[in-house]
């Protein structure tokens, strides 16, 4: 019986299909990829099987299986991927250099100490910072972001394996690697590599991040692989636990609980018993407080930092004062109120830490009722994504006369073609331009088929490189700020172009601003703005100081 024939829709969709994991073909060592799988294929695998059809056929996109050739790099230490990896047959090696690596280097990290450390984070004693680095093992030296000049801070870089230098295991059938940066946005930790010919199920981050929700039997595994693999570590690492012993620590990972929150998800509700404390392993998390007959935004958690202390810590205040929402998708820790009584009774230094975080978490919810512009800031800081970023593009349109000398400016750096345009959100007398971020966790190298975007150097410069850029508009789609662009360069791809399937067509590049790192005169649009006022600001405190400079 011959097969039916496929309409311009189905084969439209196996194309869009094949196009998402073309991606792979650049490396030698990929033997095949399957066309989409059907919900049947999928509950073939044991993983898929509790699932039902309605959520298999919305994964069905995201998920592939792969055959790869003995020695083949899948992913190497220091990179951003949008993958987690399921070995079917075969084994997989992962391991670290034995050196410092450069790619390495540029990892971002697990948390911001300009914001989860109270008051200076040079207030760290040397002996605490030095006991958080020996249990980390693997630690980066960076400048805190926007160039504050505190001096130099131990920053703890992403963990999917917590393996010394030179270290290696191998995994077999049944076993997942990947995870953990792809659904927290880390780069990768080790380099994977196929040590025998290996047939893999491949998985991307919206359908990693389904199955986590809708399958308890996965949860419940990747958990249990992020406790025994990094939570240890990570939990020493933070300002909060590195003076634990660690045998507390080891104690503590087994009864918390990880928690993965959807964008909107509500965490803590005001008013609500307060029965646990939070960490914050990835993404952002709002306070809100009641006000009047709504809302108001109170403040902001990101990377490292807590939720809980105030309520957990002082007497008579058993409910929540704020209700805490996600922002988009972020992981948690979660300690029980009796782990964390036992906690603050075995570590008094932690409950002094714990005590100024409660205070400066009060602080900032009585400067918001007290200050509703600053409850709005903040608001448009998250709205916008200002809590990201790294340099932003301000312009005081007080003082703007819309000469356009900045886009000018940057297209004269950059081969007479800017990487923005003078639009973008507005707030009170600033303008938000699109203009790239480089923020602290950029989504849009996760998922570059060829490395074409990256960090450049150990800066926080994020950058194309269009020699080997094939246009795939990746970048483009996963940037929430719309500070990347597609352009047309007028010529065809060559015969020999890969992926193949370029061959012939007409070529497009993705384009972004690179903060104009290899010219040495620092960004044009600021340089060249006649009349001073184009700004570039590291953090949401500096665009607010440069509200009350301009307003």
């Amino acid at each position: 019986m011959s097969k039916p024939e496929l309409g311009k829709t189905d084969l439209k969709q196996i194309e869009q299909y094949r196009d998402r994991w073309s991606s792979l073909g650049a490396h030698t060592g990929l033997v095949g990829i399957s066309d989409q799988l059907t919900v049947e294929q999928l509950r073939e695998h044991e993983i898929f099987r509790e699932l039902g059809d309605r959520v298999l056929k919305k994964i069905s996109q995201d998920v592939t299986l792969a055959t790869w050739k003995e020695g083949a790099v899948l992913f190497e230490e220091g990179t951003y991927i949008d993958l987690a990896f399921l070995v079917l047959d075969g084994e997989v090696e992962v391991f670290l250099e034995g050196v410092e690596s450069t790619a390495y280097d540029t990892a971002r990290p697990i948390f911001d100490l300009s914001r989860t450390v109270v008051g200076s984070p040079t207030a760290m004693s040397e002996a605490t910072a030095a006991r958080g680095a020996e249990a980390a093992s693997r630690t980066v030296m960076m400048r805190p972001p926007s160039g504050r000049a505190v001096g130099e801070i131990t920053f703890l870089a992403s963990m999917d394996f917590d393996l010394p230098r030179g270290g290696s295991t191998r995994l077999g059938p049944g076993e997942f690697f990947g995870e953990i940066g792809a659904l927290s946005g880390w780069p990768q930790s080790v380099t994977a590599r196929t040590a025998s010919a290996c047939r893999l199920i491949q998985i991307r981050t919206p359908a990693l991040r389904l199955l986590k929700r809708k399958s308890k039997a996965l949860k419940e595994q990747l958990d249990s692989l992020y406790r025994q693999r990094s939570l240890a570590a990570q939990l020493k690492s933070t300002p909060l636990f590195n003076a634990c012993s660690n045998v507390f620590v080891e104690a503590l990972k087994e009864v918390v609980e990880l928690v993965s929150c959807d964008s909107g998800e509500v965490i803590a509700e005001e008013g609500s018993p307060a029965d646990a404390f939070y960490l914050v392993r990835s993404g952002f998390v709002k306070l809100l407080q009641n006000f009047g007959d709504g809302e108001m935004v109170v403040s902001y958690l990101s990377k490292g930092m807590t939720l809980g202390e105030a309520e957990l810590l002082i007497e008579g205040v058993d409910s929540w004062q704020v209700t805490a929402v996600s922002v988009e998708s972020s992981e948690l820790v979660r300690i029980p109120r009796r782990m964390f009584t036992e906690l603050v009774r075995s570590q008094p230094e932690m409950e002094e830490q714990l005590w100024r975080s409660a205070a400066e978490r009060i602080k900032e919810a009585g400067l918001s009722r007290r200050n509703i512009s600053y409850s709005e800031f903040t608001q448009v800081a998250l709205d916008n994504g200002l809590v990201q970023g790294n340099s932003i593009l301000a312009i005081d349109l007080n003082a703007c006369t819309r000469c356009d000398d900045c886009v000018r400016a940057c297209a004269d750096t950059h081969g007479g073609r800017p990487r923005f345009v003078r639009e973008g959100s507005k707030y009170r007398n600033l303008l938000i331009a699109k203009s790239c971020y480089h923020c602290r966790d950029p989504v849009c190298l996760v998922g570059c088929p060829t490395g074409a975007i990256h960090r450049a150097g150990a800066g926080d410069e994020v950058v194309i490189d269009e020699e080997i850029c094939i246009g795939c508009a990746t970048c483009y789609n996963n940037c929430p700020y719309d500070a990347i662009i597609m352009h047309e360069t007028g010529v065809a791809w060559p015969v020999d172009a890969l992926p193949a399937g370029l061959r012939g067509k007409d070529q497009r590049l993705a384009s972004k601003c690179d903060l104009c790192v290899d010219t040495g005169h620092g960004p044009a649009c600021v340089s060249n703005c006649p009349q001073g006022c184009a700004y570039r600001v590291g953090s949401i405190e500096e665009f607010e100081r440069l509200l009350e400079r301009t307003s």
